[in-house]
């Protein structure tokens, strides 16, 4: 997990809730952990898997987890007896060494869709450095699926506060932006308007890259209105072992991820609909590019439907935040900057906080009047930045 996405405590104990996943991740466990394995834990979270490949014998477990919870999971490790067997590092994983390599690796670090932040990158990173030869890998693979789907409602969330606004106004620069935006949904089986289409299959013990690219060619199955494209995975853990956020599927914490059309279409059976996905991580996200292709019916003059849709349209940008972004622009720090600058530059491996605090009541007091304000504004930047 990346510090920009962490979870409350309360978002911890609802992905605990989830028997779904949790069932399926220790079921998998316990065909791969044995006595005397190594197991290394990629966002433990609250610690429940690391102290469970404790009791399934591991002599030895390495758990990581850069948010706050790893204080949680320390204490549960004490409460279950096994804190002298658990080495908590509390950091990104591509930030941490090991002693030794791992028997097994498990993580998960999806969102809506196993694309999500830097979970492919982190376990790129880890299976280069951390998995002893022959160690697995869980999960072992996840497919993603897609298909084209009826969702008047949520269609309907998505853009009726702009299209029927009661003061009568044109808001039709929002609605563009909002459809050019996804969001997790739940939707039925009988929804669908095609047969699922796999886009593609993450194998992570092979994967290399952490963009994403195919094209995805439906044909209709029954008349209805197209609203979207429609878009979940299948997690194999294991051999044998895994689970699912499909539509029909025993519901999971995830839901599925639903990419909107920029307007309803009608559709009758034989219709085709192809669509060019793309998913490029760029930071810390992905930012996603669906192109659709609706072909009119095989007696119709029409010419066919092309919706160009990307996650940057949907993005809320003033003109001067684009300024500031312009390669020929000449950035100069604001006064939030050069506190900024100032405070770090302080923290040099010399001066304990209190004193960097005062000195920063010193040289900024119209911002901190008492020093015990400059001292909160510090720790959090030492949470940030120190080591």
């Amino acid at each position: 997990m990346t510090p920009d996405h962490q979870y409350s405590l309360r978002g911890y104990a609802q992905m605990l809730a989830d028997r779904v996943r949790v069932d399926a991740y220790a079921r998998a466990l316990r065909t791969v952990v044995g006595p005397g394995s190594v197991v290394l834990e990629i966002g433990t979270g609250p610690g429940v898997m690391a102290v469970l490949a404790c009791e399934l014998g591991a002599k030895r477990v390495y758990a990581i987890e850069s948010a706050s919870i790893i204080q949680v999971a320390r204490e549960v490790a004490v409460a279950n007896q096994c804190a002298d067997r658990i080495e908590f590092f509390e950091a990104l994983s591509t930030n941490v060494e090991l002693p030794v390599p791992a028997d097994v690796i498990v993580s998960d670090m999806r969102g809506i869709l196993p694309l999500f932040a830097q979970h492919i990158p982190s376990i790129i990173d880890a299976r280069r450095r951390f998995l002893a030869p022959g160690g697995t890998l869980v999960p072992k693979r996840d497919q993603i699926w897609a298909a084209v789907v009826e969702a008047p409602q949520t269609y309907g969330d998505i853009v009726s506060a702009w299209d029927d606004n009661s003061l009568g106004q044109d808001l039709t620069p929002a609605r563009r932006r909002a459809v050019n935006d996804y969001c997790q949904v739940r939707v039925k089986p009988e929804q669908l308007l095609t047969k699922p289409h796999l886009w593609k299959t993450l194998d992570y013990r092979e994967i290399e890259d952490p963009d994403v690219r195919g094209n995805l060619e439906f044909i209709i199955e029954r008349a209805g209105t197209g609203h979207g494209l429609l878009v979940w995975f299948d997690a194999e853990l294991t051999d044998g072992i895994g689970f699912s956020n499909a539509p029909g599927a025993p519901e999971a914490i995830y839901g599925s991820l639903f990419f909107p059309w920029p307007q309803p279409v009608a559709l009758l059976p034989g219709r085709a609909v192809c669509v060019d996905l793309r998913a490029k991580l760029t930071g810390d996200d992905y930012v996603w590019h669906w192109s659709t292709r609706i072909q009119p019916a095989s007696d119709s003059p029409d010419t066919p439907l092309r919706f160009e849709q990307s996650h940057l349209q949907g993005a809320i940008l003033s003109l001067a935040s684009l300024h500031r972004q312009a390669s020929d622009y000449v950035p100069q720090l604001s006064s939030e900057g050069l506190l900024h600058q100032r405070a770090l530059k302080l923290m040099n491996g010399t001066s304990t906080l209190e004193e960097i605090a005062r000195q920063l009541t010193a040289e900024f007091p119209q911002q901190f009047p008492h020093w015990r304000e400059a001292l909160s504004y510090a720790g959090t930047l030492s949470q940030q930045f120190s080591r």
